[in-house]
C-alpha cells in the first residue's frame, strides 16, 4: 500500500460519546506500514509455493507432495495465502476509500489493478498462441480472452486466462459492496454497522446456498474482508473503553474463516487424499489462528520496527508475481523437470518469477498505474476535489482521514 497521511481532528467537532475518540493522529508524512508490504509478500511466496510444490501435478507428472515431502505439510497450507490477501485487503481498501469520493475510489483501485492484468493476460494470449507451452492452458477463444481484459469474465461464466484470476473477480464485488456502502458516508458507527449487518448476511448466505446471496455476500471469502476491516479500525481509533466491537467483529471473522478455510482445503483433501495433500484440519486451524495474529500485530502496531525501506520493492513486485508466476512455472518445470533435481529447478523457477515480478513492476505496472491514472482523473474532472457535505468523508465521528490510495492487497 502506499504511504498513508492523516490529519489531525478538525477542532471543535464533537466526538460522540458512544463513539471512541480516534488516536493522535500521525503527522503528515506518516510512515507506510512496511509490515504489510512483508506480509504481502509472505501470502505470495506462500502460493507460488503450494503451485509449484503441493498442487500441480501436471507440471512434474506426479503428485509433487512426494517430490517435496519434507515440506508438504507447509506447502499444501500455501493455499490459504489468498485468504491472507483477503485480510490485508479488507485493511487496506477501508483505509483507501475512507475520506475519498467514490469516483476517486474507481480510479484508485483501477489504476491499480488493470496495468499488470492487462499485461499478464496478453503474455498469457502470446504463449498458448504461439508456443507449444500446454500447462495450465485455459483453451479459451480470442473473444474469451478479450472478455478477461474487461476482469469481469466471471459474470459471464467465461473461464480465467490465468488460474489465479479467480481471487481478482471476488476483490471487485468486495470493491463495490465498499462503493455501494462509501456513498452514505462512511464513518465509525456506519464501519460498525456495515460490518455487522455483512457477517450477518454472509452466515445466511452459507446456511442457505442461495445463489443470488452467495454470489453478493461471498461467505467463504467474507470472513476475511471483513476482519481486515475491523482491524483497521482498530488500527485507526485504537483500543480503548468502548471499542470492544471491532474486536467482536474480528472474532466473528476467525470463527467464519476456520469453516471457509477448512472446508476450501478439505476439498482437495477429500479429493485426492491425506496421504497425497497431507493438511488436517488442526494444521488448517494453526495456519489461519498465525494469519490473525499477523494481522493483530499490525492493527496494535506491535510491528512497526519493520522500517527498513528495501522491504517496499517485495509488496510492489507482488501483485505481478501473483499473476504470473504460474505462467513461468509452465514454462520452466516441464522443460527441465527430467534433467534437473527437483528442488534446484523450484528454486530456479522461483527466482525468475521472482525476477520477472519486478521487472514487470518497474517497465509496466508503475508507469501504467501512473498513465492511467492520469487518465482516468483527467475523466472523473477533478483531482482530490473537496466534497461538500458528510457523504463519503468521515462526519459523525470527526475524523476525517485524508489518506493517498494505497495498493491493492490482491494479488
Amino acid at each position: 500500500m502506499r504511504q498513508s497521511v492523516r490529519q489531525p481532528v478538525r477542532s471543535g467537532a464533537p466526538v460522540p460519546a458512544a463513539v471512541p475518540a480516534p488516536r493522535a493522529a500521525a503527522p503528515a508524512g506518516s510512515r507506510r506500514l512496511v509490515e504489510l508490504d512483508v506480509l504481502r509478500f509472505v501470502a505470495a511466496f506462500a502460493v507460488m509455493a503450494f503451485h509449484f510444490m503441493a498442487a500441480s501435478r501436471s507440471l512434474w507428472d506426479e503428485f509433487p507432495t512426494k517430490l517435496f515431502e519434507p515440506v508438504a505439510r507447509l506447502t499444501t497450507l500455501g493455499i490459504l495465502g489468498v485468504e491472507l490477501f483477503f485480510l490485508i485487503s479488507g485493511f487496506v481498501i477501508l483505509m483507501s476509500v475512507w475520506g475519498h469520493t467514490v469516483g476517486e475510489f474507481a480510479v484508485s483501485r483501477v489504476s491499480r489493478l488493470y496495468p499488470a492484468y492487462w499485461f499478464a493476460v496478453l503474455v498469457i494470449f502470446i504463449m498458448y498462441r504461439f508456443s507449444g507451452v500446454a500447462g495450465f492452458d485455459p483453451k479459451l477463444s480470442d473473444g474469451e480472452y478479450l472478455l478477461n481484459l474487461t476482469m469481469f469474465q466471471g459474470a459471464f461464466g467465461v473461464g480465467h486466462a490465468g488460474g489465479v484470476f479467480w481471487s481478482l473477480w471476488v476483490e471487485l464485488r468486495f470493491y463495490v459492496l465498499v462503493a455501494l456502502f462509501s456513498l452514505v458516508g462512511i464513518t465509525l458507527r456506519r464501519c460498525l454497522v456495515f460490518l455487522a449487518a455483512w457477517t450477518g448476511l454472509a452466515l445466511l448466505a452459507e446456511f442457505t446456498q442461495n445463489e443470488t446471496l452467495v454470489f453478493v455476500f461471498m461467505p467463504r471469502q467474507a470472513p476475511y474482508f471483513i476482519a481486515g476491516m475491523a482491524f483497521f479500525l482498530i488500527h485507526r481509533f485504537g483500543v480503548r473503553s468502548g471499542a470492544l466491537v471491532p474486536w467482536l467483529m474480528v472474532a466473528a471473522g476467525y470463527g467464519m474463516s476456520l469453516h471457509a478455510a477448512m472446508e476450501r482445503v478439505g476439498e482437495r483433501v477429500r479429493l485426492i487424499g491425506i496421504a497425497r495433500y497431507p493438511a488436517p484440519p488442526e494444521a488448517v486451524v494453526v495456519a489461519i489462528t498465525l494469519v490473525y495474529l499477523l494481522m493483530a500485530a499490525v492493527a496494535l502496531g506491535w510491528l512497526r520496527w519493520v522500517r527498513w525501506r528495501r522491504l517496499v520493492a517485495l509488496g510492489a513486485l507482488t501483485y505481478p508475481l501473483y499473476l504470473l508466476h504460474q505462467t513461468v512455472s509452465a514454462v520452466l518445470i516441464p522443460a527441465y523437470r527430467d534433467v534437473v533435481d527437483p528442488w534446484l529447478l523450484t528454486g530456479i523457477t522461483m527466482a525468475v518469477s521472482i525476477g520477472l515480478a519486478y521487472l514487470i513492476y518497474r517497465l509496466v505496472d508503475k508507469p501504467g498505474q501512473r498513465w492511467l491514472r492520469a487518465r482516468l482523473g483527467a475523466l472523473l474532472g477533478r483531482s482530490r476535489r473537496p466534497r461538500r457535505g458528510g457523504g463519503g468523508r468521515a462526519s459523525g465521528t470527526a475524523a476525517t482521514i485524508p489518506v493517498q490510495s494505497p495498493e491493492a492487497s490482491v494479488p
